[in-house]
């Protein structure tokens, strides 16, 4: 199927276009080119083989929320997604698209309060985003109806399937309504997907699409670990270090992006900044001074930067770390494009390596860690640069204008002396290393394995294995990482490597009981 080149052209309501154009989002991702107007013009379910990041939310979403009639209290939609990282994920992006149409979508997932969870059913719900365990706790108490869906997606199938949520989701699919329209989406197709699509969906169309340029090795992947205060002066490092640089960088919101860029010209940067608040006027017009090159920083957010379609940018750099994988995958995926390699930049601090890693662990990618080039580094890539453009220069028709100040000069002043003087007119600023600020030096812990400390025990009807279970259906690492694991009256205790040890604090770091958080590093007098 050839792929639309605009939302116009895919059969969406009027609410919807504005709400995507509101977004940002200039064209449709081949998945959303090929999904919507099937879910919109036929009632075949739908199987989708895409990779994350592909935009498969919106795929599924917006015809969804196009065809369901909000006028009944019953759930008339149920996604399953495999993490509460993705439940929350797709339930925000739903909401941010629904524009104006009144409809109501609810995440329910392990660990957030049962009691909000019930009062937001209770209350009706149009859509429900669920893990398959929480979904399943609430079929048994009889708090979420599915026996008159309309419709039932997987989101993520292979990765439920790794995660060994195989019996919950045919469970779930038994109890559903048998006259729903099933839709399919995982990155991969084993064996026991297509088992779950024939024995479960009706007659099914299935569409699959290419992997991102990421998988071609087209894109260098590196990161620096950096303080906050030190990002500014690592960025114009970079730039200073390359002799052409074209590239995008991505701030997590409309002020960052503002501050960023203005300091960017402040220190003589070709710079301009894009984002939400910007008319379409004055979008057009940095965009077409960013594809005419009259502009090379472009400074965006990732609502901003959606669709843009340049073809041969050498950088993106992540000046804060995206949100989630897919995030990632979209922002990178815009170098290395067109056979040319390009170069993915992220910033990390301290503080947020254990999102690294999660990013990298669901998008199925290696980063490489670098040093920072040091000021010698930068003045000496600086001079070879000079001298590139001096050499290129001679051959400039221009030259003839300045012969005669030139053969003037040569009378009063030896050509070395001379040549140094204008050199120093020209890029005294330019080789000073009073222009650089030191950068500090930043630890990160990366080995060995770590004792954490769960504020949830026996008396919260955990064991041993509900405890691992728990801890699985929450943040999505391997059971067979999980040691160690003693479950006493009040708390309990597990064993993981570092890595799948920072995940697990990421995903409980907002999550308290009483005054302490319920996952942390146990410390040795709570042994």
């Amino acid at each position: 199927m050839q792929q639309n080149h605009s939302f116009d052209e895919l059969g969406l309501s009027e609410n919807l276009l504005r709400s995507v154009k509101k977004k940002g989002f200039e064209e449709p991702t081949p998945i959303q080119a090929q999904v919507i107007p099937t879910l919109l013009k036929s009632e075949k379910d739908v199987v989708g083989q895409a990779q994350t990041g592909t935009g498969k939310t919106a795929a599924f979403g917006l015809p969804i929320m196009d065809r369901i009639v909000s006028d009944e209290k019953r759930v008339k939609a149920l996604i399953l997604a495999p993490t509460r990282e993705l439940a929350i994920q797709v339930s925000e992006e739903l909401n941010s698209l629904k524009g104006k149409k009144k409809m109501k979508v609810v995440p329910i997932y392990g660990g957030q309060s049962i009691e909000l969870q019930l009062k937001r059913l209770s209350s009706g719900a149009d859509i429900v985003v669920g893990t398959p365990g929480r979904v399943i706790d609430h079929l048994n108490r009889k708090t979420l109806d599915i026996s008159r869906l309309d419709y039932l997606v997987l989101d993520e199938a292979d990765e439920m399937l790794n995660m060994g949520f195989i019996e919950d989701i045919e469970s779930i699919l038994k109890r559903a309504n048998p006259d729903k329209r099933m839709l399919l989406f995982s990155a991969t197709m084993p064996r026991e997907i297509l088992n779950i699509a024939k024995r479960f969906m009706g007659e099914f169309e299935i569409f699959r699409t290419k992997s991102e340029e990421l998988a071609a090795g087209l894109t260098e992947q590196i990161y620096f670990e950096v303080r906050e205060p030190d990002k500014f002066e690592a960025l114009c490092r970079i730039r200073d270090m390359e002799k052409e640089f074209y590239g995008i960088i991505f701030c997590r919101t409309k002020v960052d992006v503002d501050k960023l860029a203005n300091r960017l010209i402040d220190r003589g940067y070709n710079a301009e900044a894009l984002h939400g608040d910007i008319s379409q006027h004055q979008r057009e017009r940095i965009l077409k001074k960013f594809r005419n090159k009259q502009v090379n920083m472009l400074v965006a957010t990732d609502v901003a930067a959606r669709g843009i379609d340049i073809q041969d940018l050498t950088h993106v750099i992540n000046y804060a770390l995206p949100q989630d994988p897919e995030a990632y995958i979209h922002r990178i995926g815009r170098t290395g494009r067109a056979g040319k390699e390009g170069t993915a930049i992220t910033f990390v601090t301290p503080e947020e390596y254990r999102k690294l890693l999660f990013i990298m662990r669901k998008a199925k990618t290696d980063i490489r860690k670098e040093s920072l080039p040091g000021v010698g580094e930068i003045i000496e890539a600086k001079k070879e640069n000079i001298k590139e453009e001096i050499l290129e220069a001679l051959n400039s028709d221009e030259l003839r204008n300045y012969k005669d100040i030139a053969e003037d000069l040569l009378e009063n002043a030896e050509p070395d002396k001379l040549v140094s003087a204008l050199l120093n007119i020209a890029y005294e600023d330019d080789l000073s290393e009073d222009s650089y600020r030191e950068i500090s030096d930043v630890y990160v812990n990366r080995k060995g394995r770590t004792r954490l400390f769960v504020a949830l025990g026996k008396m919260d009807g955990m064991s041993p294995k509900s405890l691992v279970d728990f801890i699985i259906d929450k943040a999505g690492v391997e059971n067979k990482k999980i040691k160690d694991v003693k479950v006493f009256e009040k708390f309990s205790f597990i064993t993981v490597p570092f890595e799948e040890s920072e995940i697990i604090l990421e995903i409980f770091k907002r999550e308290k009981r009483g005054r302490r958080p319920i996952v942390e590093i146990a410390k040795e007098k709570k042994r």
